[in-house]
């Protein structure tokens, strides 16, 4: 079994478990970075997430405000969690990124904004909205942000697919969704 350097749950990050069975060298080289609302304490904030190219989460983070230092925030923290900075970079077209991306990740990153480009990335929204939704928000950011976290990174464990339109039979899929329940187990009882 290989090993994986773990992050702050124990989990290992969700780039390197898909990143073994797919293209090694060439993991989340571009980003579709976006955010969406959630509701903390009857008041809406904002959930920046980043995947990349093959729909491998590469991180995510709540805050209060959408700003530029949020901005800046957030791809600092995608920046440590993956290691590296993108070539290109696609968003939605807000105010704060082309300065954000050109500060924290560097000039030579590529940025583009386009509505329909970042579509990827609105769909993969629902899996965290329709989990979301039946709870009526949450009580804290702090709560907000370590639910979004572990919610994404355990949906990303247990995700089968390594690139966009790969095809995975369900036998396949029950075999490595029960390889990968065992290796959560095992983890889980190790810590």
């Amino acid at each position: 079994m290989r090993r994986f350097e773990t992050g702050k749950r124990g989990l290992p990050h969700s780039w390197q478990i898909n990143c073994v069975l797919s293209d090694e060298g060439k993991e989340a080289r571009s980003w579709y970075v976006d955010e969406t609302y959630v509701n903390v304490k009857g008041k809406w904030c904002y959930l920046y997430r980043a995947i990349d190219r093959d729909g491998n989460l590469v991180d995510s983070m709540v805050s209060e405000k959408r700003d530029m230092e949020a901005a800046k925030r957030f791809f600092k923290q995608a920046v440590d969690v993956v290691g590296h900075a993108p070539e290109r970079v696609t968003t939605d077209g807000h105010d704060s990124y082309p300065r954000a991306i050109r500060e924290t990740l560097g000039s030579e990153v590529t940025h583009r904004t386009n509505r329909y480009l970042n579509n990827r990335l609105e769909q993969d929204h629902r899996g965290i909205k329709q989990r979301y939704y039946p709870m009526r928000g949450f009580g804290s950011v702090a709560a907000a942000s370590r639910f979004c976290r572990a919610f994404d990174e355990v949906r990303q464990f247990f995700r089968v697919r390594t690139t966009t339109k790969q095809q995975v039979s369900l036998t396949q899929q029950r075999e490595v969704f029960r390889y990968r329940l065992d290796a959560l187990k095992t983890m889980v009882l190790v810590a």
